[in-house]
């Protein structure tokens, strides 16, 4: 089947665009092929947008259902979702305040003791840390950078709200799929089998794996 659907990653979901003249029809099956067959882009929890006024509204309905039973929510309206920082009073702060309460939010540590299993989902402003491993179908998102002691299989976002400094350091890296601020990496089909611990970071745009030492 042709990849008539374009996927781009954006910090807060999954922008869609379509081949010109692809119709709704086509679009529908190349999506649904997609989501049936694991394509790695489409995480349980993931919002995908498509331009509004492209489709008509019982064909964006018919969408919406079809990425529901996935678990994933859809949406024509491009904006970010509440995932910054609450704001700490009511009265209005300069923006190199708020810029700073945010540095300071994402630089504490949310400390998890358990194992994240697949269906669950971590999400926090700040930095985590993950006594355990986070195993297939788990989703991690993180303000911070992301530490996991133990096994990565599932979904990690760090530096969700941009922090493109933020990393992911894992006993075993080994995720389905990983972002970090608007870039988004996967792992090898046949990742190298490594004897010590792993960290992903942003280098030169892109998100490059390297050893490191616990």
């Amino acid at each position: 089947m042709s990849d008539i659907v374009t996927i781009k990653g954006l910090k807060y979901g999954l922008q869609l665009t379509f081949d010109k003249g692809a119709t709704f029809e086509a679009v529908q099956a190349n999506l649904l092929n997609k989501l049936e067959t694991g394509n790695g882009f489409f995480i349980r929890g993931t919002t995908v947008f498509v331009p509004k006024g492209y489709f008509a509204e019982e064909q964006n309905e018919a969408l919406r259902r079809m990425f529901h039973r996935h678990g994933m929510l859809f949406s024509t309206e491009l904006k970010r979702p509440n995932l910054a920082p609450p704001s700490r009073d009511t009265t209005t702060k300069a923006p190199s305040q708020k810029l700073r309460e945010a540095v300071e939010e994402a630089q504490k540590m949310m400390v998890i003791n358990h194992t994240v299993r697949g269906g669950q989902e971590v999400k926090a402003n700040c930095s985590v840390l993950i006594c355990g491993n986070v195993n297939p179908g788990a989703q991690v998102i993180a303000g911070g950078s992301i530490d996991i002691r133990g096994t990565c299989r599932g979904f990690v976002h760090a530096g969700a709200f941009g922090d493109k400094t933020a990393c992911v350091v894992a006993d075993r890296l080994m995720p389905v799929q990983i972002r970090i601020a608007d870039i988004i990496a996967r792992s090898p089909d046949e990742p190298e089998k490594v004897s010590q611990a792993e960290r992903a970071m942003i280098k030169d745009n892109r998100i490059i794996f390297e050893p490191v030492a616990r």
